[in-house]
């Protein structure tokens, strides 16, 4: 399977989350709206995690992940482009490959994917990056994997 990265738009994305967009004049937006914590044991995470391995598109896809009771935030730092691809559910749970989707995000692009939504771990494109990233955790559940049974090549 092979998809073809988009630019990434708050439209496109609108169904597995939002997109944090800066402002493009001075001021601050606010998104607590899309914060989502399913759990009222868990407590609220923020990380910062710096990736050096950048990936070259294409390139192949082979793992899923969700957090099944918790949005997940990724706001950059220091980053260039990245990859965000999705998946909405299969009657049993697992991601839904076919009908999957992938985008390229710019560096002033971050995104809070929805609660229970299927992703892509972090992937960098363009040179090493720094991101702040937010969730909830209680412990136990906060996140799964999946194996994709056939990979997916993701490009431009």
């Amino acid at each position: 399977m092979k998809l073809i990265a988009q630019p990434l738009t708050a439209e496109a994305f609108a169904p597995f989350g939002t997109v944090l967009d800066v402002p493009r004049q001075a001021g601050r937006t606010y998104f607590d709206g899309t914060l989502a914590n399913l759990r009222g044991g868990a407590r609220p995470s923020l990380s910062v995690a710096r990736r050096d391995e950048v990936a070259a598109l294409p390139f192949t896809a082979t793992t899923m992940e969700r957090h099944e009771f918790s949005s997940q935030s990724f706001v950059p730092i220091d980053c260039g482009g990245w990859v965000v691809m999705v998946a909405p559910h299969t009657a049993d749970s697992r991601p839904d490959m076919a009908k999957a989707l992938a985008f390229l995000a710019g560096p002033e692009q971050g995104v809070t994917y929805g609660a229970n939504i299927w992703h892509h771990p972090l992937t960098i494109v363009e040179q090493p990056a720094a991101f702040a990233i937010f969730m909830w955790l209680e412990g136990k559940g906060d996140e799964e994997f999946f194996t994709l049974a056939e990979p997916v090549t993701i490009g431009r």
